[in-house]
């Protein structure tokens, strides 16, 4: 049996929906960098928890309340860096988007640092039609 090991131990107890559950889980300078051509408005870093957290608050006045994230995969890179892929969802604009991202996380004495969000902008995926 293989181990997880320990800073995905550290990043799983990261809750998207409530960033603030477990404020210990970031380091004091956290940044979050964005970058996106196709968002302009929003590109850049964000310090902190609470930049984080108003970050995440843009993101969902721009797709009226519809940015979803799906993890596709979380993988451990050496002793700091952890690369996760998920898939966002989204209206923008009145039209649906769906598109692949990779957030790099590096992580430092057991804390959240860094992070950068780096989206596919130039390959969208037609959305999946919702089964009712």
């Amino acid at each position: 049996m293989r181990r997880e090991h320990p800073n995905i131990s550290i990043f799983r107890r990261l809750d998207p929906s409530n960033l603030a559950a477990d404020p210990t889980l970031f380091a004091p300078g956290f940044v979050w960098h964005f970058f996106n051509p196709h968002l302009p408005d929003i590109e850049g870093d964000y310090v902190g928890l609470a930049g984080l957290q108003a970050f995440f608050e843009v993101l969902e006045t721009l797709t009226a309340g519809t940015f979803q994230v799906e993890p596709i995969s979380v993988t451990a890179v050496g002793d700091e860096l952890i690369v996760t892929h998920v898939k966002d969802r989204m209206m923008l604009n009145g039209q649906p988007i769906e598109l692949d991202a990779v957030v790099v996380w590096r992580m430092v004495n057991g804390c959240i640092a860094e992070a950068w969000d780096i989206p596919s902008v130039y390959t969208e995926h037609p959305p999946i039609p919702q089964v009712a």
